[in-house]
């Protein structure tokens, strides 16, 4: 097996048992949608193993240094720079803020492509389940989210637009801009 084909068995098994926010999904459907949207801008193995195991660490139990020793220091650095620290120890609504100051901080500080093209792949992913969840309950799905308020959704997302513009060029950056549009028209 190749490094992607190993993560991906090895995301399928730590995120077992999960399900995604607000519907019946298996979780490890986001990781696997993440790393496809990813092979769309590159056909480097190690980013897209580390799309695939960017919530590992953030969402099921594994440390930093277990994606090191298992699929070397490239990909452990790419899944570190996609991974949100949780603050577990507080409320997730009272810590959504400073979370998403610090992803956009490490997008724009980042000289890393290849942490960006996760980072947009993510991005684009929630989006599309906003989409979906959008057409089925309206304005009512912010409800079930951390930060409840649909205009800093919109302004956290058009920010990272903006700091991943140097993707523009991309599908999946004018799909992320188009969904983005359509949900806070």
């Amino acid at each position: 097996m190749n490094v992607y084909e190993e993560a991906i068995q090895f995301a399928a098994e730590k995120h077992s048992g999960y399900v995604r926010k607000m519907c019946t999904l298996p979780y490890v459907i986001h990781p696997l949608e993440v790393s496809v949207i990813v092979s769309a801008m590159t056909d480097d193995l190690n980013t897209m193993a580390a799309a695939v195991l960017h919530d590992t660490v953030e969402d099921a139990g594994v440390s930093i240094e277990e994606i090191g020793e298992r699929f070397g220091e490239t990909v452990k650095k790419l899944v570190a720079a996609e991974t949100e620290d949780k603050r577990r120890n507080r409320p997730p609504e009272e810590t959504w803020e400073i979370r998403k100051k610090e992803v956009l901080e490490a997008i724009r500080n980042s000289d890393n492509i290849e942490a960006k093209k996760i980072c947009l792949a993510d991005k684009l992913s929630n989006m599309r389940s906003i989409k979906r969840l959008y057409d089925e309950k309206g304005a009512s799905l912010w409800n079930g989210f951390h930060q409840k308020d649909p205009a800093v959704q919109e302004q956290y997302y058009r920010a990272v637009l903006d700091s991943l513009s140097e993707l523009s060029n991309t599908d999946a950056y004018r799909e992320l801009e188009e969904t983005v549009k359509y949900i806070f028209r």
